[in-house]
């Protein structure tokens, strides 16, 4: 038991270890483009990957707008993996309008970008916001008012098989006069035959 507490802590300090790496990382990546050529015809190679200007003036503003798009998204997901709070769901807001700029970015024949992405948020906005409200509202009537369902759903059942007691009871009942009428019976007529 020691033992497999030993290895779970071990295993979420590493988790953790790794989630504040990337963290403190994101300043330092985001002034990466600094680094890269600013010519307007250069390419970059990098790990293998080939990196042009996708219709940007040079690599570096392709860059430097590829990561003002990238850092936001990643530290919105690590946010929403790790928050603990009633409310994280409302992160995926930011996070699918990060995730469909950087989808326009690469997908896009456009001349512009970050034009259309509204339209595509507009179906995810309209099933996290009820979502979200819907938790509200339980929590708001659990902890303010007191509303507890899952009392309320307990206290229905109670009373369910109390009543379903109380019909086996009448039934139980109406036998137990049918019994003792008919023994009565039984009993008269061997005390008539006795006679």
């Amino acid at each position: 038991m020691l033992r497999n507490n030993s290895i779970k802590v071990k295993h979420k300090l590493i988790i953790e270890s790794f989630i504040v790496f990337l963290i403190l990382l994101a300043p330092f990546l985001y002034k990466f483009h600094t680094y890269l050529p600013d010519q307007p015809d250069e390419v970059l190679t990098l790990f293998g990957f080939t990196i042009d200007s996708h219709g940007f003036y040079d690599v570096e503003t392709y860059v430097w707008f590829l990561l003002s798009k990238f850092i936001p998204f990643y530290l919105i997901m690590i946010w929403f993996l790790t928050c603990k709070h009633w409310w994280y769901h409302i992160l995926l807001i930011p996070l699918t309008m990060y995730a469909f700029q950087l989808f326009e970015l690469y997908y896009s024949s456009d001349e512009f970008v970050d034009t259309k992405n509204l339209l595509w948020l507009l179906p995810i906005c309209m099933v996290i916001i009820p979502l979200v409200y819907f938790i509200r509202i339980r929590l708001y009537d659990r902890f303010v008012h007191g509303i507890d369902l899952g009392v309320i759903e307990q206290e229905l059942d109670l009373m369910k098989e109390k009543e379903a007691l109380e019909k086996e009871r009448e039934i139980l009942n109406i036998r137990k006069e049918r019994y003792l009428k008919s023994r009565s019976k039984n009993e008269r007529i061997l005390f008539e035959k006795n006679d």
